[in-house]
């Protein structure tokens, strides 16, 4: 069984020889510019090797990033409302980015292109552009990790942690590898906690992601009964606000 939640990456590595522009030749000594990164807390890090999905700017990186109260946003899905709750507190460079994606558009009309239905694991997962799993936003940052989950009964070693119904989180492909995909919790999982967490589900959103978990993962011709993939009902972010 899968017990993660993470973006599905592939690292590619491009050998660049000398290109003949205008009648010149690029100098074999050129190396390509370092990454941007934000000068503030939270530094925003360019990540040329995996290029943005959508065209967005890095997020302003404030010297006092805001790290207090809560904000509300609303998901707007072809299913339903799906109202969120950002707490500044809890994960505030992880809200900043959020907000940032959501104010540029970069979630308006996606689909959420994972549905997990495990005994341990049952979250919906959502922020590619591209819908394949691999899309993000161009840029990563740092971690923001609970430290005050309970551990889950199911886990006898106690490394893994219960990520509550309704837990709104970042997915990853390791350390401070955030970008723009996020799950939803529809029913208590087991995770480590390795995954940011940074607001939670309203009551309405809660009722929109049981009606997609209701209607499982859709089936394919090698497996069938599948409990890990895309959801059977289509799920589509038609506005983020």
């Amino acid at each position: 069984m899968e017990d993660n939640v993470t973006p599905r990456r592939i690292a590619v590595t491009v050998l660049t020889a000398g290109l003949l522009l205008g009648g010149g030749a690029a100098p074999a000594h050129a190396a390509a510019a370092p990454p941007k990164v934000t000068t503030g807390p939270c530094q925003y890090t360019e990540t040329p090797e995996d290029p943005a999905a959508r065209p967005v700017t890095l997020p302003r990186d404030p010297r006092h990033t805001p790290d207090r109260g809560t904000v509300t946003t609303t998901l707007i899905t072809n299913l339903g409302l799906v109202p969120l709750t950002l707490d500044r507190a809890q994960a505030p460079c992880t809200v900043q980015s959020f907000l940032h994606l959501v104010r540029n558009r970069f979630y308006n009309r996606t689909v959420c292109h994972r549905l997990t239905t495990y005994p341990t694991l049952k979250v919906l997962q959502c922020g590619d552009p591209t819908g394949t799993g691999e899309g993000g936003p161009g840029y990563r940052y740092k971690d923001e990790l609970p430290t005050d989950l309970p551990p889950a009964p199911t886990d006898p070693t106690g490394a893994r942690k219960v990520y509550a119904r309704g837990v709104l989180a970042m997915a990853n492909a390791g350390p401070d590898t955030n970008g723009s995909q996020f799950f939803l919790v529809f029913a208590d999982s087991a995770l480590r906690p390795n995954y940011t967490i940074f607001g939670s589900v309203r009551p309405l959103g809660l009722r929109t992601l049981d009606r997609i978990a209701a209607g499982g993962v859709a089936p394919t011709a090698e497996d069938p009964a599948p409990v890990d993939g895309a959801p059977a009902l289509r799920t589509e972010i038609c506005l983020a606000l």
